[in-house]
């Protein structure tokens, strides 16, 4: 499985520790000083958290130019570490939105009260740090032995933009995601929360031996990261259209996914405020598949243009979201706006 070392290539190792050294810490801070006892976040708190997140992933993109500007970074490609790493940051801060609908509908589902969404939403990102890496590694494997596939990734891209703007969304059924179906099989679920625990142990109503049981905030948390799993089919090919660096391509997934967990509680409430952010996703999609083909014959596109044109397309879909619902109305998405929150 040397697959598996591909993000360490070009870096050295004490740079990919200390980028899991924030994230650890980041992660410990919120969860043993921030949120230490359980409580339901409020919009006000997750957007001063948000902000936080933001600020941190600002800072940590100055270090990756100062870091260039010395040149003890140097990208595997040759591509600007700067520029790639905010547009990657970006795009996938923008299709994590997506997410917010859908782990709005787990929690539903599962009847998850409020003040245990964060605790859940924070432990889910040691899964997604996996599951990205494996994927991210996977990708860099496929594209340094098979130049081709960012064609592959390019078209891909394209289509799904293009279905994104003539497809309507269907509604997500919780019930029939193979997940639940999988546990509900195989392992011992209680019917009933127990606070913020996943596992307890309980009499087996057959055998009336203690056994463990997994509890429905488990197995939200297991949907929820087989949700991102789908998600990130989407964004890593796109990241990887503007940068093969491995670097570059998980410290912005990464960023971006930390941040989403704080600002998922605002989000949920004003989802149906960025109805139409989701044109402007597709067309940024489309326009990195374009430039995918673009690059693969011609050679690499501006990067900063590149940047210029996706904070462009973003702001001007968030501008127009807010402008069609600025009177308070849902714009006739009543139905997602109510089950979003």
């Amino acid at each position: 499985m040397d697959f598996l070392f591909e993000l360490f290539v070009g870096k050295p190792v004490w740079l990919w520790l200390m980028f899991l050294g924030i994230v650890i810490a980041l992660m410990a801070f919120d969860l043993g000083v921030l949120h230490k006892d359980d409580h339901e976040l409020g919009v006000a708190e997750s957007l001063k958290l948000s902000a936080f997140y933001i600020f941190i992933a600002i800072l940590f993109g100055g270090y990756i130019w100062w870091a260039w500007q010395n040149g003890t970074l140097v990208t595997s490609d040759g591509t600007n570490p700067v520029a790639s790493y905010f547009q990657g940051y970006i795009i996938e801060k923008v299709l994590s939105i997506d997410n917010v609908f859908v782990i709005s509908l787990i929690f539903g589902y599962f009847a998850i009260p409020r003040k245990y969404q964060y605790r859940a939403l924070v432990w889910g990102i040691i899964g997604v740090i996996i599951l990205r890496g494996i994927m991210i590694a996977v990708g860099a494997e496929l594209i340094s032995n098979y130049s081709w596939v960012t064609l592959v990734f390019a078209a891909f891209l394209a289509l799904t933009g293009i279905k994104m703007l003539v497809v309507p969304e269907g509604d997500m059924d919780v019930s029939k995601n193979p997940v639940v179906k999988l546990t509900a099989k195989y392992m011992n679920v209680t019917k009933d929360l127990h606070g913020q625990k996943f596992f307890v142990r309980q009499p087996h109503p057959t055998t009336g031996k203690l056994v463990v049981f997994a509890t429905p905030l488990f197995v939200a948390l297991i949907v929820i990261n087989f949700a991102d799993l789908i998600f990130a089919v989407d964004s890593v090919p796109a990241i990887f259209l503007i940068t093969t660096d491995t670097f570059i391509v998980y410290t912005a997934n990464i960023m971006a996914i930390l941040g989403l967990r704080a600002l998922y509680f605002a989000l949920a409430a004003l989802v149906h405020r960025f109805h139409y952010l989701k044109y402007a996703l597709a067309v940024v999609l489309i326009f990195i598949g374009m430039k995918g083909f673009y690059s693969y014959f011609f050679g690499k596109f501006d990067p900063y243009l590149s940047l210029a044109i996706t904070i462009g397309i973003i702001a001007a879909g968030i501008f127009y979201s807010l402008w069609k619902t600025r009177d308070g109305g849902d714009d006739g998405h009543g139905k997602e706006a109510k089950a979003a929150k």
